[in-house]
């Protein structure tokens, strides 16, 4: 589902967006981070990923969105719901949450054209000590990585800025998933790695667009997909927490776009 950049300027085949632009991803991006400040009182032991599912789809519709993900590549769900060691791409169903299971919960709205995407972690019941380590780990390694974003750095920097500190924690970052340009499209370029050397990649300039949304293992960052083509998982099945913002390049910094509306981007934020 590329761009196919007609007219706008691109730098690297990626997009840079007008001034403009901007005010279209924040209306996007507030409306998907909304959803999933409401979707807090429905995490709770025995709910079932599907009842959270319904919920979020119900929300885009009642909001005057559109859901990036019903439909695409033949998905069904309005978000995917990972928990424990699902690194990304779950499917919501049946499956009951138990205590003290994390789970990340990932949701694209599109409204005006513009696409919002972003997904943060929660936990049923309490949340056990080794599980609390990695997502404040997780959560702060997403915005080491915002905190490398202006202009004249590279992608490389952003992959460095997290990968360092994750590993630094004796935990290792996933390579088969990485962010993602986008805009009016879901996903474009660049790919966004979560990993990488300082100055490399393409260089950053006002306009650009994208998400950054590591994933961070417990264990190795070996992942599997499994038999429904759309669940990876953790090859050695430790646990995995991810965080995610889209992001726009400003002239001195980050513009984050999908901020939480009431501060409950992180799970333990009472």
């Amino acid at each position: 589902m590329d761009d196919k950049h007609n007219g706008p300027t691109t730098k690297d085949g990626i997009r840079i967006h007008s001034e403009a632009d901007f005010a279209g991803m924040h209306k996007a991006g507030q409306v998907a981070a909304q959803i999933l400040d409401e979707v807090v009182e429905h995490i709770f032991v025995g709910q079932t990923t599907g009842a959270i599912d319904a919920f979020i789809e119900k929300r885009v519709n009642e909001l005057g969105a559109e859901s990036a993900t019903i439909g695409y590549r033949g998905y069904q769900h309005a978000s995917c719901i990972s928990v424990n060691h699902v690194v990304c791409h779950g499917i919501p169903g049946d499956k009951k949450l138990k205590d003290g299971d994390i789970l990340n919960i990932d949701v694209t709205v599109i409204i005006d054209g513009w696409f919002g995407d972003t997904s943060r972690m929660y936990v049923a019941g309490k949340l056990p000590r080794k599980a609390e380590r990695l997502v404040e780990v997780t959560h702060d390694a997403l915005f080491k990585g915002i905190e490398a974003v202006k202009p004249g750095n590279t992608f490389g920097d952003i992959g460095h800025a997290i990968q360092s500190f994750v590993e630094a924690q004796r935990m290792s970052v996933v390579r088969d998933f990485c962010g993602h340009g986008l805009g009016r499209v879901f996903h474009a370029p660049p790919n966004v790695l979560h990993y990488g050397r300082p100055g490399t990649g393409p260089v950053l300039e006002e306009g650009m667009f994208f998400t950054i949304e590591p994933m961070v293992n417990l264990g190795r960052p070996e992942t599997k997909v499994l038999s429904d083509d759309w669940t990876a998982v953790t090859r050695d099945k430790s646990l995995s927490a991810q965080f995610e913002h889209s992001i726009g390049v400003t002239s001195d910094g980050f513009d984050i776009f999908t901020l939480s509306p009431g501060g409950k981007f992180h799970p333990t934020y009472e």
